[in-house]
């Protein structure tokens, strides 16, 4: 018989075992506080013959209860949610991209961490939860701009932004109606950003994605019976495969870049195959960027990075950092 997969709060989920210095989601989940700023959750919380207390990870709703938990007690993030077709982010995790985002801008700073509207920031794929909006204004009070291809996504992406007071303000969302284009069409001739960030889609067909959900769940000791698909390892195609997977994502990516190179300071995506770094790397050179960093992210037993690439030269760097941060620091 297999055993019911359970995470206790002994368990450094989401990588809380080593996550960036600053990320508020060290250590072990403090359910007290967590079911006090979400009620909701308690429905969810077990309690084991050892003491400890813990919810069922491969359950959606559970899920779902602890990131408005997560939202509300960390972010002051009154209203969340996702439909139940899209991929349920981990919070911590999402908040460690955000902080080495923000130690990025720091280098390029004086070591110091420009703050405040002053810092404009492009979302590629904000998708239906706005995860990385939320939190990176609620961090470092970045304004940013969300782009997606799926107009529900946006949809429900601005029902978040709408729900919470102030953030409708600071927080935008565009449709990328080019399902080929990642900056163009979204980018007006007028804007420059301090820093573009990504997830790309990671397979190369929905086939190899539900391949991919398969062997989550019998990671979990669960079949998938055709309804898990769209639960906790679901998620919409978008979220999940583009033709080519990520490195072609990517490269694409890398490629329009070079288009707008002196209107965005730091470009930078996730990238979750180590193995595609080679053929990244030499596309970036192929580009002729002036600077590029890969930064690793270790979060517990999983090994995260981001690439984050510049065109900008010394004198254009120094220019940018005086005109828009000189007064944004901390």
């Amino acid at each position: 018989m297999t055993a019911k997969p359970v995470a206790t709060t002994s368990e450094r989920r989401s990588g809380n075992g080593k996550l960036h210095p600053r990320n508020r989601h060290q250590g072990r989940y403090d359910f007290a506080k967590l079911t006090s700023a979400e009620p909701s959750l308690l429905a969810f919380i077990e309690e084991h013959s050892n003491g400890e207390t813990s919810i069922d990870f491969a359950n959606p709703q559970a899920v779902r209860a602890l990131n408005r938990a997560l939202l509300k007690h960390a972010y002051n993030i009154a209203a969340w949610d996702i439909p139940p077709d899209n991929l349920c982010p981990p919070i911590p995790g999402r908040a460690d991209y955000l902080h080495y985002l923000a130690d990025l801008l720091a280098g390029s700073n004086g070591g110091k961490i420009p703050t405040g509207s002053a810092v404009q920031v492009l979302d590629i794929g904000v998708g239906a939860n706005c995860i990385y909006p939320l939190i990176g204004h609620a961090e470092y009070q970045w304004q940013f701009v969300g782009t997606d291809i799926s107009s529900a996504s946006l949809t429900h992406a601005q029902s978040i932004l709408d729900a919470n007071p102030g953030l409708t303000a600071a927080i935008h969302l565009r449709q990328q109606t080019s399902k080929n284009a990642i900056f163009k069409e979204v980018v007006a001739d007028h804007e420059w950003y301090d820093l573009t960030m990504c997830n790309p889609p990671f397979h190369s067909s929905a086939k190899e994605a539900a391949e991919g959900t398969q062997r989550k769940w019998r990671n979990l000791g669960k079949e998938d019976d055709g309804r898990n698909s769209t639960l906790n390892f679901g998620g919409q195609d978008a979220e999940l495969w583009c033709p080519g997977g990520e490195a072609a994502f990517i490269q694409r990516m890398i490629k329009e870049s070079k288009q707008m190179p002196t209107r965005c300071f730091w470009f930078t995506t996730l990238v979750s195959k180590s193995a595609n770094l080679p053929s990244l790397h030499a596309a970036l050179k192929q580009a002729g960027v002036h600077d590029s960093k890969t930064i690793s992210m270790n979060q517990g037993q999983k090994q995260s990075r981001f690439l984050a690439w510049t065109f900008l030269n010394p004198a254009q760097q120094n220019a940018w950092h005086k005109l828009r941060w000189s007064r944004a620091a901390i």
